[in-house]
């Protein structure tokens, strides 16, 4: 199949924003009745909350880095650069998408009855350092755009982890960009933007993006798998992680920017911060050590994989319920995702997909869980939590979230199924079977993560030009029963 060459998909794409800025500026200098409704009035900005906003949009920012650490040192050496590198461009490619249409889409006035903000923020236009009470009556109306930025960005970089090994980098720029578009924002609208249908007419509850962030993504994840398939050589060759040293360094950043992502989404310097920050730890710590001890019992042994992992399923699971339980719920859903996401990873090892870094079982199956288990778990709590659930009095709210889990899964697996192939009908999803074994630092990037000896200084190529096969370190894995889909 041939495909567009991607120096006329990128020119296209420029062409088109530069036309879009301009009509979009030519509109803001044009007096009009249609104007952009006013927003709720403005309250006067509070600089404590302002400083701990700003605060917390870089500890979130920090985790997308971090996020390509955690996932580069699960790869085999010969990727662990393009790994890095789906992560960290994601702060670029994001943010452009953002400041042109994606903060406005998300966030923008209501259009077609909750399903999507219109076009009137675009480019930041209406986007100004006046509070908007709509959103956060006591920070500037761009600190918290730029803070709703920094989860657009690490939202879609979640879903590199379950095709790693794999993806041309030209077709991952533009899945990525066209994914926020179409599913991360709408969702984001549905459940955040005023007007949004599930947060105006369902109720379900989403302290920090367990929906938005953990279980779109993870559906995402999976159906990127079963479309682009196995890695080449899969159960033949050693695929273990190359260095858990860098996985153990990306948890502990992830662990740390956590506090900004959950904390944060209380929007100010209160006590509904202070639960989410204190849940957030406790869920973490609780499930990490769930984790372990169900790797001692199955396996024999507790690793530091299993440690990784295990902190990352409660920490998922928590962002969604961060602001509406108690401590208590907090160590029990902590506890109970480990065991829920350890059993998703075994089923990956009978049912046969290659979700690469355990993606979807970890973010997918533990966003799943946190969304549900905020209808169990939630408590009214005075400054924090405000709404039941089934455990104190008010079992619809389970429903709620049921069915707030069905529609965006659904939505986010049958347009990510849409955007995969146009994708590559256009330029071509994966790499071809020569790259793919030579690697894709070399193949999508020219360069080499490590320079291990003489023919690494060389480029890693022969005298006969013929590229020099590179074997990952053996380290096992200790997270599944058998090796097959091994990170």
């Amino acid at each position: 199949m041939r495909s567009l060459p991607l120096k006329k998909v990128l020119s296209s794409g420029v062409a088109l924003m530069v036309l879009f800025a301009i009509a979009a500026g030519a509109r803001a200098d044009e007096p009009s009745a249609a104007a952009t409704p006013p927003a709720a009035p403005a309250s006067a900005v509070n600089n404590a909350d302002t400083a701990f906003m700003m605060v917390s949009a870089a500890l979130v920012m920090l985790m997308t880095p971090g996020l390509g650490l955690f996932y580069g040192g699960m790869v085999r050496r010969k990727n662990v650069l393009a790994t890095f590198q789906q992560s960290f461009i994601m702060l670029a490619v994001i943010a452009v998408q953002w400041f042109v249409l994606g903060y406005s889409l998300a966030f923008g006035p209501d259009k077609l009855h909750g399903f999507i903000g219109g076009l009137e923020w675009s480019f930041l236009q209406g986007v100004g350092l006046e509070p908007n009470a709509d959103y956060a009556a006591t920070i500037p109306h761009q600190l918290f755009m730029v803070y709703q930025l920094m989860f657009a960005i690490i939202t879609p970089a979640l879903i590199s982890g379950a095709f790693a090994e794999r993806m041309k980098f030209s077709a991952y720029l533009v899945f990525t960009l066209l994914w926020a578009t179409f599913v991360y924002d709408p969702v984001a609208h549905w459940v955040w933007g005023t007007g949004g249908w599930i947060r105006v007419h369902l109720g379900a509850l989403d302290f920090a993006g367990g929906l938005v962030v953990h279980l779109i993504s993870g559906v995402a994840a999976l159906c990127c798998v079963l479309v682009m398939g196995k890695r080449k050589g899969l159960g033949q060759e050693e695929m273990h992680p190359h260095n858990l040293t860098m996985t153990a360094l990306g948890t502990g950043i992830l662990w740390f920017g956590w506090f900004g992502f959950n904390a944060g989404s209380a929007l100010s310097a209160g006590t509904s911060a202070v639960a989410a920050f204190v849940n957030t730890n406790t869920a973490a710590a609780a499930a990490t050590l769930a984790w372990l001890l169900i790797e001692w019992w199955h396996k024999g042994k507790g690793t530091v994989l299993g440690a990784c992992s295990g902190a990352v399923a409660g920490l998922v699971a928590i962002t969604p319920a961060a602001g509406f339980v108690n401590p208590i719920g907090a160590m029990i859903m902590g506890t109970l995702v480990s065991v829920v996401c350890y059993g998703a990873i075994l089923l990956k090892g009978k049912l046969g997909y290659d979700d690469s870094l355990d993606v979807f079982g970890v973010h997918g199956v533990g966003g799943l869980f946190g969304a549900l288990a905020v209808g169990v778990f939630a408590k009214e709590i005075a400054g924090a939590g405000t709404v039941n659930g089934l455990l104190y009095g008010h079992p619809e709210q389970l429903g709620y979230q049921a069915l707030s889990v069905v529609v965006a899964g659904a939505y986010s697996f049958v347009v990510t199924f849409v955007i995969l192939k146009v994708v590559d009908l256009v330029i071509g999803l994966r790499v071809p079977a020569e790259d793919e074994e030579i690697g894709l630092d070399l193949s999508q990037h020219g360069e080499r993560g490590y320079i291990m000896g003489v023919s690494d200084l060389m480029g890693g190529y022969s005298h006969e030009g013929v590229p020099q096969q590179v074997s990952a370190v053996p380290v096992e894995r200790m997270t599944a029963p058998e090796h097959v889909g091994q990170r």
